[in-house]
């Protein structure tokens, strides 16, 4: 049985269109459970209904189209459950279809195909004779529809198979917010690091010339880039690419790729392995920020792999707006086309949070990653690329295209409203103020994040230089990369967070096997374990801060007072330290204010007793989330239950804003949810004053609190915290908002 449900998937999902795959299936179901009659019926949602689509045993050309919840195969999918009857004309749902020949028929079998909850169609078998199938075969046909979901649903995202009645729609990551329509332009000319195959050279010497001159090339094109776009950029964009040419020089990846080419490796092969090695330490990270890291690597192994193939470099021949569809974004392919006619973005690879992604957004390019497409099916086919939901359109229709035309021009507006409070201070409408703080993790971001709207960084991720070295850095080597944050921020405070590696963070150089990482070593667990790296790090922290006095600390993963205390005895330990040490050359530093993260639920019900050891909270809603929940967001299976507006996160939240003003101490929101228009006024409205998220959402959110008034958020808040249902939180604050002038925002989060 086992072969052959397995030869039936294979042989649908190599199908070459639709029409084949459903006919290979129906001839081959009959062959394996031999009966006389197989068909399949596919949902058509646009006409709500099930279609007949594929027959062995009724007749073909009959067209047989029946409304959800009608006939025999409208129970099965409206119950979603297999239906097995040795007399299906007894049923009282059975509905004829005498074109089809069906009559001669007794028996049936029906079970709904169904991926991610959604009803796909329905795989029915009959028989002359009356009978009940037995148990085996109803599971045989279960299975198989089990399956067969999976590849109907990959085959329909990819554009795979034609004749589908509806527009495609293909799903990412929303990494740059906006409407494109326009032609999709597959660019399949640059080449790819993943396409570079192991090989040698004997000419070490000529392979190290080639890097240097690649090195040579890509930086004097980052430069050339800059200098572009020097009247269309702001200057924490424009930095970008003066990051790019910082890390092209960074003598950790280029001792690597030479380490390699003396090794023998010639120079394309060593810049793929180099790349790819640093790139995977990011990759799997569940943390949004350091995960994009991994496309900045990669994008410079791709700028090093250009020059270095030496391609010839002709510039696309694109004469109409067009929406660039590509495996990996780049700086470069940006530039290669005029701003004029991209309309839009889509890329295989990448995360929202990329320097790529960042520059899209500082152009006002919509962008999406991560979505999966066939570049030959969508070359030059129109589309409508949402930024905003992260979402691609394949030939939709006219009504769709004038509906979200007019979109486009309400988005104009509202873009144009939002960068003029960008250099206003956060608060709201009657002028309670509400401080707007950065999330960074990068030395490079002391560049391109400095900006006058922010109130300073409320969480900087110091595990970088650790995931990048093969080794622990030295003292000194955190200590110029925490002076160039603290620097950047004179007179404004920088929340830098103690080592948080383990769960998606591994250290490349020290292997901890772990069924569950995400509940195991990880954070200040790893520290306390490790005193001599938690001091390193502590005194780093406190050296780079002497003359600036803006560092504050923030220990992670803390679930219970022992582990504060012992922390708090290091930091001391450490700040003994390096005050004699300052002041032996005449100078001081002072002790920072210290903080945990609130993300471990057992701490909640700590918070009055440990709130005299510490002098803020910052709380992390995306690990709170996922831990209340019990919820893994890399399990695609339970990705849909993480919600951070979920009742009993809100109800968490709610208590720790209690809590911190009861004991006076202050309490920022670091998490994704801080940058979420829903999530922003929710959070103000339970009494959150400090709010800390990526560049992007500043602008937004300080326009959205300067429209509502502090005393409506705290109502709309306090009746959220009433309702039991996420989907209801989220529709009631969306209404919220629209009430209070912001539709065009809210509309355009609800477009589909």
């Amino acid at each position: 049985m086992l072969t052959q449900l397995r030869n039936i998937v294979q042989s649908v999902a190599v199908s070459a269109d639709l029409d084949q795959a459903l006919h290979t299936l129906v001839q081959q179901t009959c062959l394996a459970m031999r009966t006389e009659c197989c068909s399949v019926y596919l949902a058509n949602f646009e006409q709500q209904s099930f279609d007949l689509m594929a027959t062995q045993g009724l007749d073909p050309s009959a067209q047989v189209s029946m409304s959800f919840g009608d006939g025999l195969v409208g129970v099965v999918g409206q119950r979603a459950e297999p239906l097995n009857l040795a007399y299906a004309r007894r049923h009282p749902a059975f509905k004829p279809f005498p074109a089809t020949g069906e009559d001669a028929f007794q028996s049936f079998l029906g079970t709904p195909i169904i991926y991610r909850k959604k009803v796909l169609g329905v795989l029915v078998v009959q028989q002359h004779q009356p009978r009940q199938f037995d148990e085996s075969e109803e599971s045989f046909l279960v299975t198989l529809a089990a399956q067969l979901a999976v590849v109907f649903a990959h085959a329909d995202a990819q554009g795979g198979w034609q004749g589908t009645r509806s527009p495609i729609l293909l799903e990412g990551m929303p990494a740059s917010p906006g409407i494109g329509i326009a032609q999709a332009w597959c660019d399949e000319s640059q080449p790819r690091l993943e396409d570079v195959a192991p090989a040698s050279s004997l000419d070490v010497s000529r392979e190290l010339d080639r890097l240097d001159a690649a090195i040579d090339e890509a930086s004097t094109e980052f430069r050339r880039l800059r200098k572009r776009f020097d009247k269309e950029l702001q200057k924490d964009a424009l930095a970008i690419f003066d990051l790019f040419v910082h890390l092209l020089n960074d003598p950790m990846l280029r001792e690597d790729i030479t380490v390699r080419i003396q090794q023998g490796d010639e120079a394309t092969w060593a810049v793929r392995q180099t790349v790819e090695a640093f790139s995977a330490r990011f990759s799997l990270m569940d943390d949004p920020y350091l995960k994009a890291r991994a496309d900045d690597v990669k994008e410079l192994g791709q700028r090093l792999l250009y020059f270095l193939m030496a391609p010839a470099g002709s510039a696309p021949a694109i004469s109409s707006p067009v929406v660039l569809l590509a495996h990996e974004l780049t700086a470069g392919m940006l530039a290669s086309i005029p701003r004029t006619l991209l309309a839009g973005v889509v890329a295989e690879q990448g995360a929202a949070n990329s320097h790529a992604a960042i520059l899209a957004r500082a152009l006002g390019i919509p962008a999406i990653m991560g979505v999966s497409f066939s570049p030959s099916r969508l070359h030059h086919k129109t589309v409508i690329l949402d930024g905003h939901k992260g979402i691609l359109m394949i030939e939709p229709a006219e009504a769709l295209i004038n509906e979200y035309q007019q979109l486009v021009q309400e988005e104009a507006s509202l873009q144009s409203t939002f960068e003029t409070a960008l250099a206003s201070p956060g608060q709201t409408q009657d002028g309670t103020r509400v401080e707007v703080h950065l999330n960074a993790g990068l030395s490079a971001d002391s560049q391109i994040a400095i900006n006058q709207g922010v109130d300073g960084v409320g969480l900087f991720r110091t595990e970088v230089p650790f995931l990048m070295l093969r080794r622990f850095p030295s003292e000194d080597e955190q200590v110029k990369q925490y002076r160039a944050i603290l620097a950047s921020y004179p007179d404004k405070p920088v929340v830098m967070r103690t080592l948080d590696i383990g769960g998606d963070k591994p250290l490349p150089y020290l292997s901890v096997e772990e069924d569950n990482p995400f509940l195991g070593w990880r954070g200040i667990r790893f520290s306390l374990d490790h005193p001599d790296i938690f001091l390193i790090q502590v005194r780093a922290m406190l050296r780079a801060s002497i003359g600036l006095n803006n560092l504050k600390l923030l220990l992670p993963m803390i679930s219970g007072r022992n582990e504060l205390l012992e922390a708090k005895t290091l930091v001391s330990r450490a700040y003994q330290e390096v005050s004699q040490e300052a002041e032996s050359t005449g100078e001081s530093v002072n002790i920072p204010m210290l903080g945990i993260m609130v993300e471990v639920p057992s701490i909640l019900y700590q918070l009055d007793n440990i709130a005299r050891d510490i002098d803020f909270l910052s709380v992390g809603t995306n690990d709170l989330t996922q831990y209340l929940l019990a919820v893994d967001r890399n399990n695609a299976r339970v990705a849909d239950i993480f919600d951070a507006l979920h009742p009993s996160v809100l109800h968490a939240l709610s208590s720790i804003a209690t809590m911190g003003a009861r004991h006076q101490l202050p309490v920022s929101v670091c998490g994704e949810l801080a940058g979420d228009p829903v999530g922003a006024a929710l959070l103000v409205g339970l009494g959150y004053q400090q709010l800390s998220m990526n560049t992007r959402n500043v602008a937004k959110i300080k326009y959205l609190l300067s429209r509502l008034p502090h005393e409506a958020l705290v109502v709309q808040a306090n009746t959220m915290l009433t309702l039991d249902d996420p989907d209801a939180i989220r529709a009631s604050t969306e209404a919220f908002l629209a009430e209070h002038g912001l539709d065009a925002l809210v509309k355009i989060g609800q477009m589909r």
